[in-house]
């Protein structure tokens, strides 16, 4: 099989990675699952032995698919041969996801996350250990930015395990880590959505300045004399972003 790097292709061949993965995954409950890039197959082989799901796989490169097909008959009509980023939900319930991700989309990949949150209650995947430290941060960390808080607002981050780059065919050149993403029982009380996003991207837009300086538009000249924002934004916790969303123009 032919790695394509323009998709970001890391093989993981690592059969005790793959079982740690595997039985975090067990501890969840769910009857529809979704693998997102199963390359070579090294998790497909033992989530398609998984009894009494529905199961499905979302692949973009032809060739994996027609080896995956070739490899593991049950997947015949299980594969959306597309990009994860282009999809539509592809269960009408609920389903949790997982994946050994591809690192050149991973970002974007729990921002889509996001837009299905109310169908997606777990996810457990396998980033590159950067982005799977940000999305896991707290406040107060170097790497804690607008990924924490945005998934933060509705999943609680485990940050489960690394995983080394001897681990997968190539090796990459960097880290791995695997996260875990459990929907919040309770949702976060915003002003909206949208006012949430707004203020924490502007917050972190400006990072090294403080709270005032960096989102003086989006209050009233009398808010902003309040003590948090002498903060800087990383050491808000998501509710405080949450709070503060009331506040807002």
């Amino acid at each position: 099989m032919q790695l394509k790097k323009s998709l970001g292709q890391h093989f993981l061949k690592d059969e005790s990675i793959i079982t740690k993965i595997v039985e975090e995954l067990k501890k969840e409950s769910f009857s529809n699952l979704l693998e997102v890039g199963p390359g070579g197959g090294a998790l497909t082989k033992e989530l398609v032995k998984i009894e009494g799901i529905n199961f499905k796989a979302v692949e973009l490169d032809d060739e994996k698919i027609a080896y995956l097909k070739k490899t593991y008959p049950v997947l015949q009509d299980k594969i959306i041969a597309h990009s994860f980023l282009d999809i539509d939900a592809p269960f009408d319930e609920s389903f949790t996801v997982i994946g050994n991700f591809p690192y050149n989309i991973s970002t974007q990949i729990l921002f889509k996350v996001l837009d299905w949150k109310d169908q997606v209650p777990v996810v457990i995947g396998m980033f590159q250990k950067e982005v799977a430290e940000r999305a896991a941060s707290k406040e107060g960390s170097k790497v804690y930015g607008v990924l924490s808080v945005l998934i933060q607002a509705f999943y609680e981050v485990d940050y489960l395990f690394d995983v080394n780059p001897g681990c997968f065919n190539p090796p990459p050149k960097v880290m791995s880590g695997v996260i875990r993403l459990r929907r919040k029982k309770e949702a976060l009380d915003v002003k909206s959505h949208r006012a949430f996003t707004v203020l924490v991207k502007t917050a972190f837009n400006q990072r090294r300045k403080t709270l005032r300086n960096a989102v003086r538009g989006l209050f009233a000249p009398n808010i902003l004399q309040h003590e948090i924002f002498n903060k800087r934004a990383e050491a808000l916790s998501v509710a405080d972003f949450a709070e503060l969303t009331f506040k807002m123009n």
